[in-house]
């Protein structure tokens, strides 16, 4: 399995914006997304992305967070806009095994990139 890095983390106070980002090598081959974690919770997915670049957001994030992709450098970037506290989890990068994924298909995780939300 292909190796995924993530950057972009950090700490804002609620309302502030971050942008992740996360180099794929299997970029356009495969089902992308993004999942998180917070401390004593379960991993729950973000967002997939599809081969054919639809997107399916969970409700908690709709409307605050986006996605965009940079073909040139195998790279997709989740905008992160209005964040709530309730956003602070380690952040992970994920590739799955087929070109529309579910939430149970992503098999591949980056290292994880830490966001912090202040209130």
């Amino acid at each position: 399995q292909a190796n995924l890095v993530e950057s972009g983390g950090g700490s804002v106070q609620a309302g502030g914006s971050l942008r992740l980002s996360c180099v794929v090598p299997e970029y356009g081959r495969t089902c992308m997304g993004w999942f998180r974690q917070a401390p004593g919770k379960e991993r729950e997915g973000v967002v997939r992305i599809y081969t054919n670049n639809d997107y399916y957001f969970t409700e908690s994030v709709r409307g605050r967070f986006t996605i965009s992709q940079d073909r040139a450098k195998n790279t997709i970037y989740l905008q992160m806009n209005d964040l709530k506290p309730e956003d602070t989890a380690m952040y992970y990068c994920a590739t799955g095994r087929r070109d529309f994924c579910v939430w149970a298909d992503y098999n591949n995780w980056g290292q994880g990139t830490q966001v912090t939300v202040s209130a």
